[in-house]
């Protein structure tokens, strides 16, 4: 049977795992090949047949590649940046983050409201990769949304890039926004509105768009010119390929909860609906997928921030005075293991506390009501781990 290739190319490391039989009732999985990541040196390229020389190793040659089918993931080369502009933030601008997050997308920057030249001098200093638009409930007020399209309009004309913008808003607005941005050379992708009623979330038709983007954006990165000669099959940004994954368990399981812990950041994902009580006492929608994502806590990268969060003297403790020798992207020994675990651990207790929502309390002259804010995981039964570790 002909092999099947996936790779994740991460931040720090770069894995290949091989399968055969994935057209049949009984797929399997071969192996897994492991090597550091290479965008750094200019050619992620280096790194990727390094992890499948490691996979030879295992199961022998898998054949050419370039013939072989060969998928990929990717969070490296920074990711798709994003910028996320709604009018009001508990609703259009809300669901727009969330279609974002949930994509795989690097959200930098958001506003609600009337999009100000400060907003513009933010937006010109990230240079997102991508710009998404939301406002207004279906055929609701179109003012506002219309306004902001004509103020980027003038702001493009003033510099020599341009990136994709899509229009996720009000529909009875999206000939106009469309129109307006592409006389000053914008491409704009029209989808359906995220929030195109009160308390209804529409994000899966942004989601897919936004990474259809990633894949044509991040051949263009730096050190990931060469990937298409040796991956010919789509390219998906790692976080939005952990949330399909999700949606396809929970399709199999029901409520499921993902815990992706990196480098560079630790990520989220929960597929629930939550309980029909909660939902009663929800203060705003909640999609059924969403994800969230911690850029303080990497284990590797950004390991300082998770030790200045658990403390350094109980880090110290643990592994000795000379603990940093002891962290490593691709830990080996007994001890570089035990620091891992134990700064992974903390990440990912520490990522479900703000991934969950709360119960708040309100009094007023009928006396405490009890609402739901946020992320209800009552009914979640499977909880599932990926990443570097």
């Amino acid at each position: 049977m002909e092999k099947v290739l996936v790779a994740e190319i991460g931040s720090t490391t770069t894995i290949v795992n091989a399968f055969v039989g994935l057209d049949t009732e009984n797929p399997k999985f071969l192996a897994q090949g492991l090597a550091p990541t290479t965008v750094a040196e200019g050619d992620v390229g280096v790194g990727l047949r390094q992890a499948v020389s490691d996979l030879e190793a295992k199961i022998g040659p898998v054949g050419e590649l370039g013939g072989v089918p060969f998928y990929a993931t990717s969070s490296a080369a920074g990711g798709l940046k994003m910028t996320v502009h709604g009018l009001v933030p508990e609703m259009t601008a809300r669901a727009a983050r969330e279609a974002a997050l949930g994509a795989g997308a690097v959200v930098r920057y958001q506003t609600a409201g009337e999009l100000t030249r400060e907003d513009w001098k933010e937006i010109v200093n990230i240079r997102p990769n991508i710009m998404l638009l939301a406002g207004g409930v279906d055929h609701g007020d179109r003012k506002l949304v219309t306004e902001n399209a004509q103020r980027l309009a003038v702001w493009f004309k003033e510099i020599d890039w341009r990136i994709p913008v899509i229009y996720a808003g009000n529909s009875a607005a999206a000939k106009t926004v469309s129109s307006t941005l592409s006389t000053v050379g914008l491409t704009v992708k029209v989808v359906s509105n995220v929030y195109p009623d009160i308390d209804q979330l529409n994000v899966e038709p942004t989601r897919k768009v936004i990474q259809e983007v990633f894949e044509e954006h991040i051949t263009e990165a730096p050190g990931m010119q060469g990937i298409r000669q040796i991956i010919n099959k789509p390219l998906r940004p790692t976080p939005g390929a952990v949330m399909q994954a999700a949606l396809l368990v929970y399709e199999e399981v029901g409520d499921v909860l993902v815990f992706d812990v990196g480098g560079a950041t630790t990520d989220v994902h929960s597929v629930t609906a939550g309980s029909e009580e909660n939902q009663k006492l929800a203060l705003a929608p909640e999609p059924l997928a969403k994800r969230t994502v911690e850029g303080d806590l990497g284990v590797y990268v950004n390991a300082r921030h998770v030790v200045d969060l658990i403390g350094e003297d109980v880090i110290k403790k643990h592994h000795g005075p000379e603990w940093v020798k002891h962290l490593k992207a691709m830990p080996e020994t007994a001890e570089e293991i035990a620091l891992s675990r134990e700064l992974t651990s903390f990440a990912t207790r520490t990522a479900l506390v703000r991934h969950s929502g709360r119960l708040r309390h309100f009094y007023g002259s009928g006396g405490r009501i009890t609402r739901v804010e946020g992320r209800d995981l009552v009914r979640v039964r499977w909880v599932l781990g990926t990443g570097g570790l």
